[in-house]
């Protein structure tokens, strides 16, 4: 058996060795998406362009322009005369938000009146209008805060605050996506791409015939679904460790947890995976259905719903319980558990579980299918 085995695994090697497309998508594929989504899915927003119509220009709205200008979050790309110039900046794009500096500012704020400045922002993208907002306020919040103790120390007087609320953020004390986006990137290249090259390899055995002669061949359908699946293990090791590799180069992504965890931890994942392709190969009779059907299986639920972009607690409840289908969500609670917390077994031994379920379906289905298939 083990030497049956070993043939097949040999022999499915040999074959994706001889094809040049398959080895440029295994190598390619993987990082080039890493490279694309990595940089192109980031909801951190900075740099955002802004124009100011100041009609006080005084020092205290020249010191509170610096300040936006000096942050990273906000350029101050143009400066206004007239309302007319902030309404067309905005229908044209030219700025995402517009400032507006009344003219009484400085007059009201010394005379300790309410002084107000107006914000004018672009909503059509909400996430980048929420947090240009919110940068906005702190900007406002922090000078009114510096001016206010300014004063009280002047008159000798000190403010008495009874609570202190001082925030700490763990694991991600920058608040970056990447280091929560790149972890589902990576659930959602190997996903795709193991369940695909494993459905394509008997699909090619069906399409070139040899399929029949494995049929009458002593070797048993489960040695045939084990010999294939075996190759397809090693080759998704390696490029599930070049993408943890050029995620660190390229997007700082660091491994906080076991080394030892993560290997098991993907290794069960790329065995669900592969039990997919089988599945979907034992189904279809052609490489092009095989494709369509991996796409299906693999990419979708991979990326809607497995936590990669959309968290699942937000969804309906109907959609939280459809989201259990995809293994995706499990590795992706068990990865993130490992590279951004560095947890141990004791948070995660459940996806094991789920993923060791999930696998042991899959194969089993794909077995009897293709014993059906053979007899």
């Amino acid at each position: 058996m083990l030497y049956r085995i070993y043939a097949l695994a040999k022999k499915e090697l040999k074959q994706v060795r001889r094809d040049g497309r398959t080895l440029f998508i295994v190598f390619f594929f993987p990082i080039f998406s890493l490279v694309l989504f990595g940089y192109a899915l980031n909801f951190d927003v900075s740099h955002i362009k802004i124009g100011v119509l100041d009609q006080d220009k005084s020092e205290l709205s020249r010191e509170f322009l610096h300040s936006l200008s000096a942050s990273e979050y906000f350029d101050i790309v143009r400066y206004f005369n007239s309302q007319d110039e902030i309404n067309q900046a905005l229908d044209q794009k030219y700025v995402q938000c517009a400032v507006v500096i009344p003219i009484n500012l400085s007059d009201d704020f010394y005379s300790k009146k309410d002084a107000k400045i107006q914000y004018l922002v672009d909503g059509v993208d909400g996430n980048t209008a929420t947090l240009a907002m919110s940068y906005l306020n702190l900007a406002t919040q922090n000078l009114s805060n510096k001016y206010t103790r300014e004063v009280l120390a002047r008159t000798g007087m000190h403010t008495y605050q009874p609570v202190e609320i001082e925030p700490r953020f763990w694991f991600n004390p920058d608040l970056k996506t990447s280091q929560f986006l790149i972890p589902g990137l990576i659930a959602s290249l190997l996903t795709t791409l193991t369940v695909l090259l494993t459905a394509i390899a008997i699909v090619r055995e069906k399409e070139l015939g040899t399929i029949e002669q494995i049929n009458v061949s002593p070797v048993s359908v489960i040695e045939l679904l084990i010999g294939k699946i075996i190759p397809y293990v090693l080759i998704s090791l390696f490029i599930a460790g070049l993408i943890l590799v050029a995620g660190y180069f390229l997007f700082g992504v660091q491994i906080k947890g076991s080394i030892i965890l993560l290997f098991m931890t993907v290794l069960i994942y790329l065995f669900a995976c592969l039990t997919i392709g089988i599945l979907v190969s034992a189904l279809a009779d052609s490489q092009q259905v095989a494709f369509q059907m991996s796409m299906m299986f693999s990419q979708l639920p991979s990326q809607l719903l497995s936590g990669f972009i959309f968290p699942i607690e937000s969804m309906p409840k109907a959609l939280q319980i459809i989201s259990n289908i995809a293994p995706a969500k499990f590795f992706l609670i068990a990865l993130r558990a490992i590279l951004i917390k560095g947890a141990g077994l004791e948070a995660f031994w459940q996806q094991w579980v789920y993923l060791l379920i999930f696998a042991s379906i899959f194969l089993s289905l794909a077995a009897l299918k293709m014993r059906k298939q053979k007899a």
